[in-house]
């Protein structure tokens, strides 16, 4: 019975509403916080998973060697991988890479899988595509994007290297 009269009174009362007012009164006369995106930037961590890229090393020597592991793991599908052997030395290497970027859900597991860190998620958040078949990220663009953003890379892979 006491449960019944306490549940009407809560009801009549309008005590739900009053809680979530207060809260609202609690917050409207503190600073607002507003980023005034583009011109200012929050703080991104070093985790940060952003549009993909392909590391090279300091020779110029493209790090894949096609194992294929980062397209195994993808659970979007989104990655397609061809090899080939190089003629110069033989070694194994990717004839095509492709990631697909409308199918991948940025979940960072093709970083995670590379066994000599060349595909890396960069930091860059903000990009669009213009045309159709824009959002398809070959093997070229990908290694341009890692060539513009090493430094940025080596050095998030340094700060994350003691989690890893």
């Amino acid at each position: 019975m006491k449960e019944k009269i306490k549940r009407f009174l809560n009801s009549f009362l309008l005590l739900e509403l009053l809680k979530g007012l207060s809260v609202t009164g609690k917050n409207m006369f503190r600073p607002k916080v507003t980023i005034q995106y583009p011109e200012e930037r929050t703080p991104q961590s070093p985790r940060f998973r952003g549009i993909h890229a392909l590391r090279s090393y300091s020779n110029g020597e493209e790090r894949c060697i096609a194992c294929k592991l980062c397209e195994a793991v993808c659970p979007a599908a989104a990655i397609t991988i061809d090899a080939g052997v190089r003629e110069s030395d033989g070694s194994r290497r990717t004839t095509k890479y492709e990631i697909d970027l409308f199918k991948c859900i940025f979940c960072g597991f093709c970083v995670e899988s590379c066994p000599v860190d060349s595909i890396v998620e960069t930091r860059v958040f903000d990009y669009h595509f213009e045309e159709q078949g824009a959002q398809i990220m070959t093997k070229e663009k990908l290694l341009e994007i890692g060539h513009v953003y090493e430094e940025q890379l080596a050095a998030d892979i340094e700060a994350d290297a003691k989690y890893r």
